[in-house]
């Protein structure tokens, strides 16, 4: 068992569990990229939702603030600053940054109705929101942008909003602690596509969704090979695969202070209440079946 810059030991919570509440709760925060409610709410404020990404980067961003593109592309890292200046440049003189979190509240809160139904005034619900309010609220945000930004809202009332903040919470908590791990193995952004790419994670093209030209992802292939990351052919060596393996781990252990704050008792209480809404959720259809984050691959 080993100390943590938090000063938590790790050992308290099992990683696999830290893991597994990551799987579970990660679809219930990605409902706000995906859900036709939110979208019509990003439509009503004057986001074009033809497509995902002119709504994604305000709905992520609008906790930060009114900030510009380089900020923004700091604290999501794996995103082509181009890709990020297109949506962002323009993204606050459609809405402000309140008008926008104001519509991702409304549009989470019709999107969770339509899913749960009746299962969002249960009594289920309500204690699920109640351990995850308490892993986010004891969640160090120092060094965690994002995780710090959303954690600084106020609190919504109903218990279904409370859930999907305190996920968005937890879900940024752990981003922000995957830049960290990828900053200390040596992955740059786009190098952090392509070696987790070469792993399986997730196929080129998903990867490539990010907005980097070829000619960007090629150089980054070729450092990784110089390294001995990656072979030729764009697939990992055993050095590769190790590397990519201790940055998932790290992720892991520097995601798991909530849970070790929580405790292990209610840490499982919680994955147990969760896994009717997660099913509820991925039934529904609308989160795609291949994402970036490598979960279930990795």
């Amino acid at each position: 068992m080993s100390m943590h810059g938090d000063g938590i030991d790790a050992g308290a919570v099992e990683l696999s569990q830290v893991r597994r509440l990551w799987h579970l709760l990660e679809p219930l925060h990605a409902v706000l990229y995906y859900a036709p409610e939110v979208f019509e709410e990003a439509a009503a404020l004057g986001y074009d939702t033809k497509e995902r990404w002119p709504s994604y980067f305000p709905l992520r961003a609008a906790p930060l603030g009114p900030v510009g593109a380089e900020r923004v592309a700091s604290a999501f890292y794996s995103f082509s600053p181009r890709m990020v200046a297109q949506h962002i440049d323009s993204a606050w003189a459609i809405a402000e940054p309140g008008a926008v979190l104001a519509a991702r509240l409304r549009g989470i809160d019709r999107a969770y109705r339509a899913i749960f139904g009746d299962r969002v005034d249960s009594p289920e619900l309500a204690e699920a929101a109640a351990l995850a309010r308490s892993a986010a609220e004891a969640a160090n945000t120092a060094g965690r942008p994002l995780a710090a930004a959303n954690a600084e809202a106020q609190w919504p009332e109903a218990p279904h909003l409370q859930l999907w903040h305190a996920a968005t919470i937890l879900r940024e908590h752990r981003g922000d602690g995957h830049t960290a791990a990828l900053l200390v193995a040596g992955l740059d952004t786009v190098e952090s596509l392509v070696s987790f790419a070469a792993i399986g994670a997730a196929s080129v093209e998903r990867f490539q969704s990010r907005g980097w030209s070829a000619g960007e992802w090629e150089a980054a292939r070729e450092r990784l090979t110089a390294r001995g990351l990656v072979h030729g052919n764009g697939e990992a060596t055993d050095a590769g695969r190790d590397l990519r393996h201790r940055v998932e781990h790290h992720t892991d252990q520097l995601a798991a202070v909530p849970w070790q704050l929580l405790g292990a008792a209610r840490a499982d209480r919680l994955a147990d209440l969760l896994g009717d809404f997660w099913v509820a959720v991925l039934s529904t259809g609308l989160l795609p079946s291949e994402t970036t984050l490598g979960i279930g691959k990795v």
